[in-house]
């Protein structure tokens, strides 16, 4: 059995992203598969790439065939180097920055409310009720 990692397509028609999976060679582009090994989002910038390098190397080791755009993901991740045999390979992978945390304006009036705690005397008025139903049984 020839076995392909390959990109499998998800998405819209104009926005799509794509799964790296293991598949038997003869099957569907977008058919079963053997395993999902990692995601690829190109249309995010940076492109959004995530493979399980352990699961990756496992495949490329027992004989799967990478096709050339996910062997070129595998270079951007340094799996691929690492499966020849470089020890200095390393993911060149760019990260999104992180988002600022929010931080709420002191200067300007807050919009909602916040609701104010209502007594708890009705919970107590509960348990007496219980405990008189109860001693009168």
């Amino acid at each position: 059995m020839a076995v392909k990692i390959r990109l499998k397509r998800l998405g819209k028609i104009r926005a799509p992203y794509y799964r790296i999976v293991v598949a038997d060679s003869r099957t569907k582009r977008d058919g079963r598969v053997i395993e999902e090994i990692g995601k690829y989002h190109p249309t995010e910038t940076p492109s959004f790439i995530q493979v399980d390098s352990e699961r990756a190397q496992y495949w490329l080791s027992v004989g799967a065939q990478p096709t050339e755009q996910v062997e070129a993901i595998l270079k951007l991740t340094g799996d691929w180097g690492k499966f020849k045999g470089d020890k200095n390979a390393v993911s060149t992978v760019q990260v999104r920055e992180p988002k600022p945390a929010f931080v709420a304006d002191e200067k300007k009036k807050p919009v909602l409310k916040p609701k104010a705690e209502k007594p708890a005397p009705k919970a107590e008025e509960a348990e007496v009720a219980a405990d008189a139903s109860t001693d009168e049984a």
